[in-house]
């Protein structure tokens, strides 16, 4: 059984979620029930603490990674900030596929800096032009 995104982000935000059954769609549908119901900065508050708390209950804190974390949240934010619908995650899923690969962020970061020790600690700016 597919849980709703509201299910989802309440489990999420709990931090009930196993952590193997946490998938790149799940990030993305809980990023998105976040940035619904809190302003940006709370909604990457909690969802940096929800995230970093699944990693660690994983026994994997080092996969934590505060830039791609708050690089994919802001993209989410501005797609969400464009778009006429934000209510239903599956119209907004379809309408933004490209957000289901990693590779989107790619255009604004290299996998160096991506990846880098220092963007797991902090959030750092692009080094690419889009």
């Amino acid at each position: 059984m597919t849980m709703t995104s509201e299910n989802l982000f309440a489990a999420f935000e709990a931090q009930t979620l196993d952590p193997a059954c946490f998938k790149h769609r799940d990030h993305i549908a809980a990023a998105f029930e976040m940035l619904r119901r809190y302003d940006f900065v709370e909604a990457a508050s909690k969802y940096a603490v929800s995230l970093r708390a699944m990693a660690e209950k994983a026994g994997a804190p080092e996969k934590f990674n505060a830039t791609i974390t708050l690089a994919f949240l802001s993209l989410i934010a501005e797609r969400m900030e464009e778009g006429a619908d934000t209510d239903d995650f599956a119209a907004f899923e379809k309408a933004n596929s490209d957000l289901e690969s990693i590779d989107v962020i790619g255009r604004w970061y290299s996998k160096e800096r991506m990846t880098c020790d220092a963007a797991r600690k902090i959030f750092l700016l692009p080094d690419r032009a889009a």
